[in-house]
């Protein structure tokens, strides 16, 4: 007999709604517990989060699948709506994972950034706090204009159309989600407001997810692409490049979990870090937010010239500046200690202890620090870096596909 594992990492009770398991009665489970239940070969059914009595994101699963006996079949649906964060995969198999761990941050970024016009043909099924924030989306089978919203940022990540069902051919990147996963096991379901990537257990803490981080001292400096990164602190750092989950028409999701790269810097010291041209995304000093971001692509598409720009949406952690290289003498940033007379209110205490200024925009941690809009609105400017999002924030260009960035 194999069983079905449902972790809540939220702070709060979450209810699940079970179909075709646990004798298709609901389940609440309580903050950082895990429920469980058995799972018999050939079972099928669904754990669906509810929200506020809608149904949500929902774990698809069936053990020992009839198409393909011996393998159990897993994804992850957003079909019926959405409020929190799920993912699914066979215990100790993160390679079978399905779904998308931070749907509802990437969500609101989408939202954030939608045009007046979108919003508005989305208010009957988007619903959002006093905040503007969303916090929940009704059943997209049923909003043909919230497929398409949801695709631009999910597409490929979890199952948001009807498939390959009833005479209709589906939608490739639906289909996909129901790949068979390996043998017949138990089944781990993570829910979260925040990152729902599962947490392994103490005695699995060592083993890799995936892929390795690259780590690195600097690399040969070829003359592009890639970025000349040095730190001007008096400590060695370690900084870590996180490509974006998707790119769009001009906006982009943060990818907070699975950094690509990562190089050590002495003190008053300077690297050259190679990446690939496709590059999209950021670097940042360690792995953890509230942090200050340098922004930047490598091959645009109109002019294939490196971009970038500085960010503190997602909180700041030290000064930092973005330059080109080509001789166009074009840089923008900041170079100032601005956390050590910031006020109280618009701080942030990280667990290790390092304090820093909040995030100015909002996460899973919480909403947006107004003390710290007001505070870095006065002393940084909207036109050295991103503060509120919008514009306003010049863009350093740089036609050799390679940017300076300098973190204080």
């Amino acid at each position: 007999m194999h069983y079905i594992n449902v972790h809540n990492k939220s702070e709060h009770d979450q209810e699940f709604e079970v179909h075709g398991f646990n004798d298709n009665r609901n389940l609440i489970v309580k903050p950082g517990a895990t429920a469980v239940f058995p799972a018999p070969d050939k079972a099928s059914g669904a754990v669906i989060a509810l929200h506020d009595g809608h149904e949500g994101e929902q774990a698809e699963i069936t053990k020992d699948g009839y198409m393909d006996p011996g393998n159990d079949f897993i994804d992850l649906s957003n079909i019926v709506g959405a409020g929190g964060n799920m993912t699914v995969q066979q215990v100790g198999e993160p390679s079978t994972r399905k779904g998308d761990p931070l749907f509802m941050q990437q969500l609101n970024g989408a939202w954030h950034k939608a045009s007046a016009r979108e919003k508005d043909s989305l208010k009957s099924c988007v619903h959002t706090n006093a905040k503007g924030d969303v916090v929940r989306i009704d059943s997209i089978k049923d909003h043909p204009e919230l497929e398409k919203f949801i695709r631009s940022f999910a597409d490929g990540k979890t199952y948001i159309g009807v498939g390959a069902w009833g005479g209709s051919p589906g939608v490739g990147s639906d289909n996909a989600q129901s790949s068979a996963a390996h043998g017949d096991k138990d089944i781990l379901i993570t829910y979260s407001d925040g990152d729902a990537t599962p947490s392994y257990p103490p005695h699995l803490a060592h083993r890799p997810e995936e892929k390795l981080v690259v780590h690195t001292t600097g690399d040969n400096n070829h003359g592009g692409p890639g970025i000349i990164l040095s730190n001007k602190s008096a400590k060695s750092c370690t900084y870590y490049f996180f490509e974006n989950s998707w790119n769009g028409n001009g906006s982009a999701g943060a990818n907070f979990t699975h950094p690509l790269k990562s190089v050590t810097v002495s003190p008053n010291g300077r690297t050259f870090v190679s990446l690939p041209a496709s590059f999209k995304g950021r670097v940042q000093r360690g792995t953890t937010t509230p942090a200050t971001w340098a922004e930047f692509q490598l091959d645009a598409s109109n002019d294939h010239a490196a971009h970038g720009d500085i960010s503190l949406e997602q909180g700041c952690d030290g000064a930092a500046t973005i330059s080109s290289t080509d001789g166009s003498k074009r840089s923008n940033g900041f170079t100032e200690d601005i956390l050590k007379n910031a006020p109280a209110a618009a701080m942030f205490k990280k667990p290790d202890g390092e304090k820093v200024l909040a995030s100015t925009m909002g996460n899973w941690m919480g909403g947006a620090n107004q003390a710290a809009i007001e505070y870095e609105k006065k002393v940084v400017g909207q036109e050295k870096a991103y503060i509120t999002g919008g514009t306003g924030v010049p863009d350093v260009a740089s036609h050799n596909q390679v940017l300076a960035i300098d973190f204080y």
